[in-house]
């Protein structure tokens, strides 16, 4: 009976599994290139609040620049 079933779901095409393998190793490729593109965005996003330098600067108190 189990070899019935078998079978009649499919068993082992070789397509079947090609496909499938091809569709993991390209989930794992998308996975890969999710992290790289996170790790990129939070590195922009910390040199966006880098420039925090300039912005602590007070103005109001801030010396003359010599010429």
């Amino acid at each position: 009976m189990a070899k019935a079933l078998l079978g009649y779901v499919g068993g082992s095409d070789p397509r079947v599994l090609s496909e499938m393998r091809r569709l993991q190793q390209r989930v794992q490729d998308l996975e890969s290139e999710l992290i790289r593109m996170q790790a990129e965005n939070d590195a922009l996003t910390a040199a966006a609040h880098g420039d925090s330098l300039l912005d602590s600067i007070d103005v109001s108190h801030a010396e003359p620049a010599l010429a």
